[in-house]
């Protein structure tokens, strides 16, 4: 396996951990530390590169500060076919907006349960925004980062949209 390279930035939620590829592409990117023992072993034998994870952080601190809506940054999350595609449909729920589980598994002729566990190893949160998926009834639901996160990413947005997102 090529060697993984890694990277920290605080926020006001937090510390987010980044962890790259060799040629920059974000394969994870975590609140704290990743929940899975394997998580944790690639983040303690990546290097420590800030060059590499330049882009990431400016990209991520802008977002923070309300100044990005989208992200343009290499993604190179490890998955299979339907969890990459579940990834990628992800990528384009808009900023600012929510969508529900059932509606994203309609839209991929798949179950709720399914979505809710592509989330749960979304790889990539935040720039792959699985915290704008919620329950059917409006409620917050699942999020690798904690609710908490969730529920501060989601009023970060709605600040900046102008618009209040969920129930």
């Amino acid at each position: 396996m090529s060697p993984l390279f890694k990277d920290c930035l605080d926020c006001h939620l937090g510390r987010v951990h980044l962890l790259l590829d060799r040629h920059g592409a974000l394969v994870r990117l975590d609140f704290g530390i990743p929940p899975l023992p394997s998580h944790q072993a690639a983040y303690q034998q990546a290097v420590e590169d800030r060059g590499l994870s330049a882009t990431a952080r400016q990209q991520l601190h802008e977002y923070f500060d309300g100044a990005r809506q989208a992200f343009d940054l290499p993604l190179a999350p490890v998955g299979s076919a339907f969890l990459r595609a579940a990834w990628a449909r992800l990528a384009h729920i808009p900023y600012g907006t929510t969508t529900t589980y059932g509606a994203l598994a309609r839209a991929m002729g798949t179950s709720a349960r399914a979505i809710g566990m592509a989330n749960a190893l979304n790889p990539i949160s935040i720039v792959v925004p699985c915290h704008r998926v919620i329950a059917a009834d409006g409620s917050l639901s699942g999020y690798s980062g904690g609710l908490d996160k969730k529920h501060g990413l989601l009023l970060l947005e709605a600040q900046h949209a102008g618009q209040w997102l969920w129930s």
